[in-house]
């Protein structure tokens, strides 16, 4: 059972169900247009009661929870709503897992990190996050532990994009289509991490990983800036927009962001046997999938 299936990271999950697996989605919300089918919409993870009755009807042998609250910025004056999908529905979800005794893999962030380090997070690492977005989906991350450490699977990601809802590419290329001229933050270091290649690496988690802390991300590192260059060459429009790189304190939003995140990713990558590929590879992959996006 898949998790938050209407959303970007979820709906690719779907996909990429492995050979022989039935995935079975569930989101509040029903599917776009385009996205795969979500079989259960309308309940509550939060409410224990509804999150039974979900486990009881579907059977699930194992769960990829990717439901979460993920408006960062909103987040800083909703706490508690953030908390309550971040945190609440997670700890509920393990516990429905414990009880039918099938694996689960919570996805997690890069912003339960502080930024202050300047070399890549291990899993062992002390947590320091930020904002609101960090501190809940960290909170979600104990509780799953906290209710089923022994069936729980935690992966860490960051600066996910991909085919389906609001993406970094298609907002940016969008934006420099209709502009000619683009700020964008270039002192928040990171490595954009494609849906595509990220979800094939959570369904290895779900049947090999035993139970613990991993960091799931694309390899090297780059800026946004770094990134919004990629996206605007790939779409064939790099020479004719304007890209000027500025600071965080130049382009302010409501929540703070770390400013160094670049993942340890070494553990997946040994339980695997391979990475999940170099995020600049992984971009060009899914624009030659997907063509030069401009919308999201």
């Amino acid at each position: 059972m898949i998790t938050g299936a209407a959303g970007m990271l979820g709906s690719q999950l779907l996909l990429d169900a492995p050979p022989g697996v039935t995935a079975v989605g569930t989101d509040l919300r029903a599917a776009p247009e385009g996205n795969p089918r979500v079989a259960e919409v309308g309940v509550d993870l939060a409410d224990g009661a509804q999150t039974g009755a979900l486990f009881e009807r579907v059977k699930p042998t194992g769960v990829i929870h990717a439901a979460a609250y993920t408006a960062v910025d909103q987040a800083e004056t909703d706490e508690e709503l953030a908390h309550r999908v971040n945190a609440t529905a997670t700890g509920e979800v393990a516990r429905a897992c414990q009880a039918a005794g099938v694996p689960l893999v919570v996805v997690s962030t890069d912003f339960v990190f502080d930024g202050s380090k300047r070399t890549p997070y291990a899993e062992t690492d002390p947590v320091a996050p930020l904002g609101a977005y960090g501190r809940t989906k960290y909170a979600g991350e104990q509780a799953a532990l906290d209710a089923y450490s022994e069936g729980t699977r935690i992966v860490r990601t960051q600066w996910l994009y991909g085919p389906r809802g609001k993406h970094f590419p298609g907002t940016i290329v969008r934006a420099g289509r209709e502009r000619g001229a683009l700020k964008v933050v270039d002192d928040q270091i990171g490595a954009p991490t494609s849906t595509l290649a990220l979800a094939p690496a959570l369904w290895d988690v779900l049947f090999a990983a035993p139970p613990g802390v991993y960091h799931g991300a694309c390899e090297g590192q780059g800026s946004w800036c770094d990134f919004a260059r990629e996206c605007l060459r790939l779409a064939g429009i790099g020479s004719v927009v304007q890209l000027t790189p500025c600071t965080t304190d130049e382009f302010p939003r409501p929540a703070p962001r770390p400013a160094y995140s670049v993942l340890d990713c070494s553990k997946l990558t040994a339980l695997r046997g391979r990475t999940l590929g170099d995020w600049s590879s992984a971009l060009v992959t899914f624009f030659e999938a997907h063509g030069p996006v401009g919308s999201e």
